[in-house]
């Protein structure tokens, strides 16, 4: 059994997968923040032109 803990506490496969998923989790998250922003100036510059136009 401690044998068994040993080789399960340093067995690092598993975590290669867990590294990916945060690392992809942060990349949406920040495109998603890259694409409100952009969604939002495109808005107030729409805005703006509809304002001028009258």
């Amino acid at each position: 059994m401690k044998n068994f803990l040993s080789k399960f506490l340093r067995d690092e496969r598993g975590l290669t997968a867990v590294e990916y998923a945060i690392a992809g989790g942060l990349v949406v998250a920040g495109l998603a923040v890259a694409f409100t922003n952009l969604g939002n100036a495109a808005l107030a510059r729409i805005q703006g032109l509809v304002t001028a136009l009258g």
